[in-house]
């Protein structure tokens, strides 16, 4: 629907644009359009301080229409009576209705350059992978009985590779009847080796539980 103004050049009628920006950026809503420059053309000056809306609405709309007319103003004052003020606001806001290709928006301000900048920063930040967390871990590798060769066993636990894991210091650990354990340090990528899988699917399957019973995880820590 159609806003309609008059007086624009007395303060009643500014006060009418001032109520109406209540809650807005424009006068047709969050962007300027060409009923903006109407009735910035039909108001004689900028409103006071008295009209913090309309004030701020007036500096935003004159630093617009200053980019897309980059040429030096030395400043115009209109003569005549007040009654002729809208008559003479006319010519400006018919010119902006003729002028369908005035490019009101001209060149980025430096705040929307910056949050143009940010925002193509965050989208290459979304592109990069992102380096996964790495873990340490102690497990506990657990033979059949006092008969098992913990040579090999130790063997059959290193001898599975994969990426992201890294086998660390180890060491056989008494457990009693003449059986030991052997407890190994392991470094894992997070995002790449699961201890769980690691157990299920290599160290207590087939040939490796030859030597291995069982695989217990005693620590688990985040690097």
């Amino acid at each position: 629907m159609a806003v309609t103004f008059s007086d624009l050049h007395t303060e009643q009628g500014v006060k009418s644009v001032e109520e109406h920006l209540a809650g807005k950026t424009y006068i047709s809503g969050d962007q300027l359009t060409v009923d903006d420059v109407k009735v910035y053309a039909a108001i004689v000056e900028k409103p006071s301080d008295a009209f913090p809306n309309a004030s701020k609405w007036y500096d935003s709309v004159a630093s617009h229409l200053a980019k897309s007319f980059p040429g030096k103003a030395v400043g115009v004052s209109i003569g005549g009576s007040a009654a002729s003020a809208p008559a003479q606001a006319e010519a400006p806001a018919a010119a902006a209705d003729d002028d369908d290709d005035m490019d009101l928006f001209g060149d980025e301000t430096e705040e929307e350059k910056k949050a143009a900048e940010e925002r193509e920063a965050a989208k290459k930040d979304t592109k990069k992978p992102k380096e996964s967390g790495k873990s340490s871990v102690l497990m506990e590798v657990k033979p059949w009985d006092d008969e098992t060769d913990m040579k090999k066993l130790e063997e059959c636990v290193r001898a599975v590779e994969m990426p992201g894991l890294l086998w660390g210091a180890s060491k056989l650990v008494p457990v009693g009847y003449g059986i030991k354990k052997l407890t190994i340090m392991l470094t894992i990528v997070d995002d790449l080796v699961s201890p769980d899988n690691l157990i299920e699917d290599y160290l207590t399957c087939e040939p490796n539980n030859e030597y291995i019973q069982s695989v217990d995880i005693v620590a688990f820590n985040k690097i």
